[in-house]
């Protein structure tokens, strides 16, 4: 039986957070976590190739079998938004190019799986997140717990 690899993707245009851990027997182990951070000073055309790039290149190097994200909601900001729906279309587009499978949850279910309650800040939810994997240090941007956790939900999903 083949490993399952979730790649967890919290995704932003200046700092887009992921987490990749591979389930082998009932061992969860996290390969790789970090931030694309980009500068909002590129073209938006060159921040977008360059997300395409880099998740890529992580789906190919770790042989992501799977791909998580949080379904987005509107904010109080309508045009961030509709630009993360371009980083959304470049997902949809590599699950489809590398034969993945998507699971996608609400930002509420993946509180409630983490920590057990729906409205929970980022910071529990990051908490639990280093509970979980002793090793990793408290990231400076939360996207990168959060994605972490998004991967987890993902891990959990038996479908």
């Amino acid at each position: 039986m083949t490993d399952k690899v979730v790649l967890g993707i919290d995704p932003g245009f200046v700092s887009a957070g992921f987490g990749i851990i591979r389930l082998r027997g009932r061992e969860a182990l996290l390969l790789d976590y970090g931030a694309l951070n980009q500068s909002s000073k590129d073209s938006i055309q060159d921040r977008i190739a360059c997300f395409h790039d880099f998740f890529t290149d992580k789906i190919v190097t770790y042989s992501v079998t799977e791909l998580a994200l949080e379904t987005p909601f509107l904010g109080k900001n309508a045009q961030n938004f509709l630009k993360l729906g371009y980083l959304r279309g470049i997902l949809l587009l590599l699950v489809a190019r590398h034969n993945l499978a998507l699971h996608e949850f609400a930002p509420r279910e993946i509180k409630r799986a983490l920590t057990g309650f729906g409205q929970a800040e980022k910071e529990q939810v990051a908490r639990v997140v280093i509970r979980l994997f002793p090793s990793l240090a408290l990231p400076k941007k939360l996207d990168v717990t959060d994605a972490i956790a998004i991967a987890l939900c993902g891990l959990w999903a038996w479908k």
